[in-house]
Formats: structure tokens, sequence, C-alpha cells
């Protein structure tokens, strides 16, 4: 077990990262379009994970200076940043946070997300719907209390891990490329890390967001778009691997 740490200590952008222990789970379920099953084990080596979805804070500290200082729709520094597409963050937003702290931080890849969404190893026990109840109001915002807009951070219930507002406010970009019969390819007993098809012309994002309904914020449920796609509905969360840190740099 590791503990959580905070990177940019002491300024406004700081965010924490809570330790996800790897373990088995049961990908996949109800989805509205049929694409989460069949579902199938999966296997997740251990990683950190953001408290929180990436704020507006956050990413205008990383790109400031630049045109993409802040693209938001919904402009608050302690909402999640949104209007933000897949190439914007891989090729923008991620290399210019490396450069600053010296960690390879990333997406995560759709089996982590769910992964960590489900509670990680305690999901089993507690097989909720959305991320951490059964009843969506509890942990997220989306079309019928979010007020048409992105909310603050971390104003409902977390999950089973720590982790806040997994279901609703923002959809998150994952780094796999987006297949809807993927899962039908998963034909080993135990799938190990999978990161998805090897090429695509969509990226997968999850969780739902404040504009749309309890079927689109389940844990399960799997949304795709083009990479070069801007979205008011649309964010990110960090995650680390846990075999790229560098020694001595975090607890």
């Amino acid at each position: 077990m590791q503990n959580p740490y905070t990177e940019f200590k002491n300024t406004p952008a700081a965010f924490e990262m809570l330790w996800v222990e790897g373990g088995v789970f049961e990908m996949g379920g109800e989805s509205v379009l049929g694409d989460a099953l069949p579902v199938h084990r999966v296997k997740i080596d251990s990683f950190w994970m953001g408290e929180f979805a990436v704020t507006q804070a956050l990413w205008a500290y990383v790109m400031a200076g630049t045109d993409e200082e802040n693209l938001s729709r919904f402009k608050d520094a302690n909402h999640p940043v949104e209007r933000v597409s897949y190439n914007d963050i891989v090729y923008e937003f991620l290399p210019k946070l490396k450069a600053m702290t010296g960690q390879q931080y990333r997406l995560p890849t759709e089996a982590e997300w769910e992964y960590a969404a489900r509670g990680g190893k305690y999901g089993q026990k507690y097989p909720f719907e959305y991320a951490g109840s059964n009843k969506l109001e509890e942990v997220g915002w989306y079309y019928e209390n979010s007020q048409n807009e992105t909310q603050v951070v971390g104003l409902k219930t977390p999950n089973l891990l720590g982790l806040y507002d997994m279901s609703g406010n923002v959809y998150e970009w994952c780094s796999d490329w987006y297949g809807w019969d993927f899962y039908s390819s998963s034909t080993a007993n135990i799938s190990d890390n999978p990161t998805g098809p090897t090429t695509g012309s969509h990226r997968v994002g999850r969780g739902g967001s404040w504009g749309r309904n309890e079927k689109y914020c389940r844990s399960t449920y799997r949304s795709n778009d083009w990479p070069g796609h801007r979205s008011g509905g649309v964010g990110l969360r960090l995650v680390l691997s846990f075999s790229v840190v560098q020694a001595g740099k975090i607890p």
C-alpha cells in the first residue's frame, strides 16, 4: 500500500494522487449500445490516479503562456477543465507536465478507468452501478442536478477508493482507441492490462457528464470521439504507472 502524494504543493495547482492497488475484475456489463459485452475478466497492475479530474487551475498552471491556457466553457479554477481534446492533452499538456515534474503522467487505459471507478479491489463486494453508489444523485453531477454546467470538483461523495466525480461532471478521455466489438475479442481467461485496439479513428471517453442522463453515467458505459474534438462535457484524469516512478520521488 502506497501513501497518497501531492504534486505542486503550496500552489493553486496542487493535486493529489491516490494509490489504486491492482487486481482482477469483471469488466463490462449493461450499456446503451451493447458495446460493453461480453463481460470478461481483466487483470490490472497497481497505479496512481488523480483524486479529482484535472481542474482548470492545474491546466492553466501547466499551459501558462500558451493559446490553450484556458479553453473551458464554464470558467472557474476549481471546476474540471473541459473543451480539451485528446490531442491537446497528449501532445501539449502531458509533455509540459512531465517537464515540470519529471514524472510520466498519462491518461488511464479504459480498463484502468473502469477498475478504479468500480472501486478497485473492493468492487466485487460492492458492485455499484455508478462510481460509489447505486444512486447517481449521491456521487455525480448529471442533467437533473447540474444546472446545465460543470460543478466544483469534490462536492459529491467519493467512491470506495476516495476518487471523486467519476460518474458525471465531465467525461474523461482514456488512452485506448475505441472498438465497438473489442470486448468480444477478449478470449483469454484473463486479459492482462488491455490497452484496446491497435488502430482506430476515435478514442474512448468514460464517466458521463453534467448534460447526460443516468444511463450514460454508469461505470460500464463507453463513449468515444475523434481525437481532435473539444467539448464542454469532456475533460481528463491523470494516472501514473508504478513502474515508471522515479526512485525517491514518491513515498
